[in-house]
């Protein structure tokens, strides 16, 4: 969702006088927009004179201190695209207390989901009503780890998503989900599937200060608060710049306590 404020010069009532100009771009999400609208800068009315939607001029009630923008009567489709243009007066600025209102919701349906046994985790939805990333999630280390993204195409008819996971020992479990303007998430049921792979070991060299691990893999490194302190990828994680103390290694599909010494 764009907002873009301009100003611009209205000849109105045969006087001249610079007015401002905001414009909102987005998605119809099925919801109003709500304004705040304060009394002009002359003290005789309110500061917003018109308010078009989609170049239509609203029929809303707009010389009040607060107004509703009702987009329910134009009939519109989810996802349909919106530019409100609301036009006020000079001196004064009113406020859209709704924005994220037109921003893409998370209104998908999963129609299927797999995953392969070489990891490539597909997926199928209708009833986008915008383009969302989806996040691509993994469950190991006790918790849902993000192991990728893949941008949503918005169309509200059948799409099909792709993405090849990077495999680890044991079982693999994978979800989608997308965020809403507020933070809330929204996601798919999970599937997994057990790999023949061998567990990956892991061996500290307390003079080289190094974790070696029997083969590639992601890995976090935690201290005793719980807080990330070094992540990577590769066969090796040097631990030179940390102190001597406890920590938590989580690699592969495990996790493991070592002392830094």
């Amino acid at each position: 969702m764009r907002v873009i404020t301009t100003c611009a010069l209205f000849v109105l009532s045969s006087l001249t006088m610079l007015a401002g100009t905001l414009i909102l771009e987005g998605k119809y999400q099925g919801k109003d927009l709500y304004v705040v609208n304060s009394v002009s800068a002359s003290g005789v009315g309110y500061c917003v004179f018109e308010v078009l939607v989609n170049g239509q001029v609203s029929s809303d009630e707009w010389n009040s201190p607060a107004f509703e923008i009702d987009l329910d009567i134009y009939g519109f489709q989810l996802g349909d695209d919106l530019v409100i243009t609301i036009k006020y007066k000079e001196g004064c600025l009113p406020k859209v207390i709704n924005p994220g209102v037109l921003e893409p919701q998370p209104t998908y349906q999963v129609l299927n989901i797999s995953i392969s046994d070489f990891g490539v985790f597909t997926w199928g939805t209708s009833g986008e009503t915008g383009a969302l990333p989806f996040l691509i999630q993994q469950f190991k280390w006790n918790k849902w780890v993000n192991v990728g993204e893949v941008m949503g195409k918005g169309n509200p008819g059948e799409n099909t998503y792709n993405y090849q996971t990077a495999e680890v020992s044991g079982v693999n479990k994978f979800r989608v989900l997308q965020k809403t303007d507020n933070g809330d998430l929204k996601s798919s049921v999970a599937v997994e599937y057990m790999s023949s792979m061998p567990p990956v070991a892991v061996v500290y060299d307390k003079k080289g200060r190094t974790l070696t691990f029997s083969r590639e893999t992601n890995y976090e490194l935690y201290n005793v608060y719980g807080q990330i302190v070094k992540r990577g990828f590769g066969a090796m994680a040097d631990l030179t710049d940390l102190l001597k103390n406890d920590y938590y290694i989580s690699f592969d599909n495990n996790t493991e306590k070592f002392y830094r010494k």
